[in-house]
């Protein structure tokens, strides 16, 4: 076996050129099995070129295995790290400033809407309107809730909202009267019986429910405030003026159409919002200061201002829902002669 690997290394002494496959079976001869290749080689001059291969292969060949690669794959493991790093820091960062914000509001008794106090998430929004219609109910003690405002201003879109947070009753005036009327509508009562009419089966509609209910929030038409002895009814209760600019009616209406507002058939030669908006101005001549006698007003305005809200359209009926609570608290704990909740 040692004459047969000598005379393979003797022999290719004067063919040696190191080839690429040559180079290579040399290399990985000369690194795993040295010690069997060392004895044959006695000329000085073999165990030269063979010493002279043997430490530049083999120290080639260990510096590959010991380093080759690791450098790029430690820079992206190191890289990939600190990313992964610098990510977690931020989540925690707005973590901590949700958080921070949430308690703000949590431990804010003046008003719950302040300037960025919201996050825009339907998730806070239900827990803040959870957490004030709690605190708002021992102040009502049963009391129920009359919503008015003009028409199209979201009665009882927030009405609807209230009641079930406070775990009330919704009522809509008009559909009781549509229902006293064999389910008569109210653009047909207008049109067969009359305004007048109406009015009287708004204000019978008012005195039941001032009468026989309790806990209940109540969506009244947009005229109810024009009648003083309605006032007597609503004022049973807490009574609460949505006050949203006409402008604003006016593009709600023009989106749905004017076919169940008998008020607001008018001047049909003009574009649908212009129409409203002229209707919703002569109608507010006549009846804008009625809506003063509400117990609180909430005006939709100011909490668009509030919120940095560049429209009042951009509010959702979730928000005025927890800013028409925080006024009725307001009221109820600064009326002289309201009982106050246990311990308050």
């Amino acid at each position: 076996m040692t004459e047969r690997i000598f005379k393979t290394h003797k022999s290719s002494k004067v063919e040696y050129s190191f080839t690429p496959i040559k180079r290579e079976r040399l290399r990985e001869s000369l690194c795993l099995s040295s010690c069997l290749l060392a004895p044959p080689l006695t000329k000085k001059k073999n165990n030269m070129e063979v010493a002279t291969i043997q430490r530049f292969q083999c120290s080639s060949w260990i510096d590959l295995r010991t380093f080759e690669g690791k450098p790029r794959g430690s820079l992206r493991y190191s890289l990939r790290f600190n990313e992964d790093k610098r990510l977690k820091v931020v989540s925690l960062a707005l973590d901590k400033r949700r958080d921070h914000r949430l308690r703000s509001v949590s431990d804010n008794n003046s008003s719950v809407l302040e300037t960025g106090s919201l996050l825009h998430s339907p998730s806070d929004e239900e827990q803040i309107l959870k957490r004030k219609a709690e605190e708002v109910k021992p102040y009502l003690n049963g009391r129920s809730i009359y919503l008015v405002g003009m028409m199209g201003s979201g009665k009882t879109t927030v009405g609807k909202i209230m009641a079930g947070a406070l775990g009330y009753t919704l009522f809509d005036s008009d559909t009781l009267i549509e229902q006293a009327m064999n389910g008569t509508s109210v653009a047909e009562i207008f049109e067969h019986f009359g305004e007048s009419v109406f009015r009287e089966k708004e204000t019978e509609a008012l005195k039941k429910l001032s009468l026989t209910y309790h806990q209940v929030v109540v969506s009244t038409g947009g005229g109810a405030v024009i009648r003083p002895i309605n006032w007597k009814y609503m004022h049973k209760g807490i009574s609460i003026w949505l006050d949203v600019p006409l402008e604003v009616l006016a593009h709600r209406i023009a989106a749905v159409g004017t076919d169940s507002r008998p008020l607001l058939h008018d001047d049909e030669s003009e574009d649908i919002y212009t129409a409203a908006l002229n209707r919703l101005s002569k109608i507010w001549d006549g009846r804008g200061e009625a809506y003063n006698n509400a117990n609180a007003r909430v005006s939709l305005e100011n909490i668009a201002l509030k919120l940095g809200y560049k429209s009042v359209s951009d509010l959702t009926p979730t928000e005025i829902a927890i800013e028409a609570f925080e006024h009725v608290q307001s009221y109820l704990d600064n009326k002289d002669g309201i009982a106050r909740p246990d311990g308050l």
